[in-house]
């Protein structure tokens, strides 16, 4: 967000300041900092960022609405609103595409602030945050501990990008993985980079809330994001705004399939294939 510092790269600025703010939930256990038993942190985060890889992957392939609110506040009086509405969803080529359903005219001006393209690009990427394999070497990742989360028992890390490359983003903060299927549970953080007015010369300033995204499995495989929340205050050089939002995900459907079964090095044909040939094998019982 932006009103009309540097990026902390180390672990040891995130436990003393971020994650300081962590929200408590009633279903969530006092936080364990013993070792693991029976796996090293690097085999978690190995295990998780395979998992995460596999997670990415499945989701290019369902169609869901998302659902955007954000809010300016003074005390209990909203003062601006941004809305939209949109559906991912499949032309008839197979290309995924997002199909706006209900986006009225943003009011968030009369609260002091705007969106930018940082926060387009959180809505899309950050807020849904994802660690693979091949993003695991730009993170610092630190093992904290192991936590009870509603009936998932977790192993808990905090995580903050090494170094900021162009004008990429990342995510830094604290994740949650399920010691059963080492997939991420819960997120709690902030996208960066941030740009702040240190010398207070009216310089641009650019600032993102800490937000928590929850996930849901879907399909009974893969834990997908269902419902982000950010309520939180940020702090420009000449006044604070307080701002919330609500993001949900919802309606995952599967899209087509892109496995294909080998039988002895050829692809068994599907159902509904079998099914359009038997006239034909009738016919010509001697093929």
């Amino acid at each position: 967000m932006k009103k009309l510092f540097r990026i902390a790269s180390s672990i040891a600025l995130l436990a003393g300041g971020l994650l300081s703010a962590l929200p408590l939930l009633a279903q969530e256990g006092s936080l364990d900092n013993t070792q693991p038993k029976g796996i090293t942190p690097e085999e978690i985060i190995t295990r998780f960022a395979a998992k995460e890889r596999e997670f990415k992957a499945a989701r290019e392939h369902y169609t869901y609405r998302q659902e955007i609110t954000v809010k300016t506040l003074d005390g209990d009086t909203v003062t601006g609103a941004y809305q939209e509405v949109f559906d991912v969803l499949f032309d008839d080529k197979g290309h995924r595409i997002e199909n706006v359903v209900f986006a009225p005219q943003s009011s968030l001006e009369a609260g002091g602030l705007s969106l930018d393209e940082g926060d387009i690009q959180d809505f899309r990427n950050r807020l849904p945050f994802v660690l693979t394999t091949e993003e695991v070497p730009e993170y610092n990742i630190l093992y904290v501990g192991q936590q009870q989360e509603d009936t998932l028992h977790c192993y808990v890390f905090d995580i903050a990008p090494k170094q900021i490359v162009g004008k990429k983003r990342y995510f830094q903060g604290r994740i949650w993985v399920d010691d059963r299927d080492f997939q991420i549970v819960k997120t709690y953080g902030q996208a960066v980079p941030e740009i702040r007015d240190t010398k207070k010369k009216g310089k641009e300033e650019h600032l993102y809330p800490k937000f928590t995204t929850w996930r849901e499995q879907i399909d009974g495989q893969y834990w997908f994001p269902t419902y982000t929340r950010a309520d939180d205050t940020l702090h420009f050089n000449f006044n604070d705004i307080h701002i919330r939002e609500i993001v949900r995900y919802k309606d995952y459907k599967r899209f087509g399939s892109s496995v294909k079964i080998l039988y002895q090095g050829k692809e068994v044909p599907k159902a509904d294939e079998k099914e359009q040939k038997k006239p034909e094998e009738k016919e010509n019982p001697q093929k």
